[in-house]
């Protein structure tokens, strides 16, 4: 028995596939014809994206539309003069051959993605790793992907790219396990979508297997079980029916409300990062969105996003969502999170520095093009914008006063924007959590944002290996600086969410419901898990 992530719920058994690609051989040689090596790179650059159209397609009408747009940002990849002018660049400057000029410019921005503290920022070089292997293979001459004819199948592989993911099929493939990996991989949450089980990070999976051999996928526990005796597979064989009678039990909850047992309405929201991503909330079962992270948005681009673009986001989740509340973030970036197009200054502690509403209130012409936005599309829907990283009250009415310009703005062009919005604040800083009894005099709600309230909280970076032991959701510290925000609002009669991941953690959620805790926000396919918690 192995132990490594589990990334994707279920059980599954079945013979071993083991996915071993050819490896293409990388070498420094040097090129004398760099015009046919610019062709070849062109011709493989445009084979790659008729590839990728093609598993967008395949994978819009097989898995929808959410999945297919992961194809859609590998083919802007390829469109990003950065990525294929640094190519060409290496291939005109230094006479290096096309393979090792893919090579050379992949690594050096998969580094860089890499050292990002931000999980779902780290997990985007996988992005890069599957166009430049892509790239590689199709400069190679070789076949890219892998097709599988036998039923009853669980693929190990070292890592899986989108594109394998992507193009599993689910009537003869069982579950998959990698070696490396994390929940936040594309390759996981494509898996979770597909419903098919599968465990990431077991390290060395791909040297403890061979092919045909039996093994069980355990994507509850995070176990691969190799060559299980008969009693095994019985016990495995039973916690498959029971799994399945649940999966079904669980979309009676789709349409149900949660009610706690003193008769008090909690709202179950999803976290969305994209416009298309308020669907999956839907599909789900969600009473709203909780926390739309506007600055995805901002990235993957060479310029910020104009105002109408930003309305036209907007305005599609709040019609999407109807009379569903959608709590929108304003641009939270700086920290781990940057863009090529706004240089943000050197400093020791980028975390606990010039980010967030302190970068917003700075440059107030960033800012209200998207409180413009905001305000414009706030007639379509029933909308609440929060501020994150708010430590006092200036700062709250420093934002609030930038948002009365932009309406004075708006009044003297004739355009319309709703009175009803809601503003609050993110309590991810101890010192706006121990103050929240204080700040609730001013703001419509507070949104809990437990991943940095912890982490500053107990000073444990949780993407540090070294000190992730620290990092503990019910730590009493924590605990207390939450039942302290969720009673501050009570005071004062407003309402508090929760967006972090402890919102959908099913061993926190009875603590949560405890202290009051209003409105639990989480990814999508959390949802309906959530729910049969309360």
């Amino acid at each position: 028995m192995k132990k490594g992530i589990a990334a994707s719920k279920g059980y599954a058994i079945g013979n071993v596939f083991l996915y071993e690609e050819n490896e293409v051989i990388i070498t420094d040689e040097k090129v004398t014809d760099t015009a046919a090596e610019l062709a070849k790179l062109e011709k493989a650059v445009s084979l790659c994206r008729e590839q990728l159209e093609k598993i967008k397609e395949k994978t819009r009408q097989n898995v929808g539309e959410h999945e297919a747009a992961v194809f859609e940002a590998h083919i802007l990849i390829l469109d990003d003069p950065e990525f294929v002018g640094s190519v060409e660049a290496e291939i005109k400057n230094n006479s290096t051959n096309a393979i090792k000029a893919v090579d050379t410019v992949s690594k050096n921005l998969i580094m860089i993605f890499e050292s990002i503290d931000d999980a779902y920022l780290r997990e985007r070089a996988a992005d890069i790793k599957d166009v430049s292997k892509r790239m590689i293979a199709n400069l190679a001459g070789q076949t890219v992907g892998l097709e599988i004819e036998k039923q009853n199948t669980i693929v190990v592989a070292h890592d899986l790219t989108p594109s394998d993911t992507a193009q599993l099929d689910k009537t003869k493939v069982r579950g998959f396990i990698t070696n490396i990996g994390g929940r936040t991989s594309h390759s996981a949450i494509m898996a979770r979508t597909l419903e098919i089980p599968a465990v990431v990070g077991l390290g060395d999976i791909t040297t403890s297997v061979k092919n045909d051999d039996l093994i069980i996928v355990d994507g509850i526990e995070g176990f691969a079980i190799i060559n299980p005796d008969e009693a095994t597979v019985a016990e495995y064989k039973t916690k498959i029916e029971a799994f399945e009678a649940e999966k079904e039990e669980l979309k009676k909850l789709l349409d149900v409300k949660v009610v706690t047992k003193d008769g008090k309405h909690i709202e179950v929201c999803g976290n969305i990062g994209k416009p298309k991503d308020a669907d999956q909330v839907l599909e789900n079962g969600g009473d709203g969105v909780g926390l739309f992270r506007t600055e995805f948005l901002y990235m993957d681009r060479d310029s910020a996003p104009t105002e109408e673009e930003q309305y036209e986001a907007y305005k599609y989740v709040l019609e999407t969502m109807k009379d569903k509340k959608v709590v929108i973030r304003t641009l939270d970036i700086g920290g781990d999170k940057t863009l090529p197009y706004l240089p943000l200054p050197e400093e020791m502690n980028p975390f606990l520095g010039y980010r967030a509403i302190r970068l917003c209130l700075d440059q107030t012409d960033i800012f209200k093009v998207q409180l413009r936005a905001l305000l414009r599309a706030s007639v379509y829907g029933q909308l609440a914008v929060m501020f994150p990283m708010i430590s006092g009250i200036e700062e709250f009415n420093n934002a609030k006063a930038v948002v009365e310009e932009c309406k004075k703005e708006l009044d003297a062009e004739g355009i319309a924007y709703s009175n009803n919005i809601e503003w609050g604040i993110m309590i991810e800083i101890p010192a706006a959590a121990v103050m929240a009894d204080e700040l609730a005099k001013y703001v419509d709600f507070f949104s809990i944002g437990t991943n940095d309230l912890i982490q500053y909280t107990l000073a444990a970076d949780r993407m540090s290996e070294k000190v992730s032991y620290l990092y503990n959701p019910m730590h009493p510290a924590v605990l207390r600086l939450i039942k302290m925000t969720i009673d501050g609002a009570h005071k004062h009669g407003k309402w508090v969410g929760m967006c972090g991941e402890m919102a959908g953690d099913e061993a926190a959620i009875p603590t949560l419901l405890e202290y009051g805790l209003d409105e639990f926000s989480m990814s999508a396919t959390s949802i309906l898990n959530a729910k049969k918690s309360y």
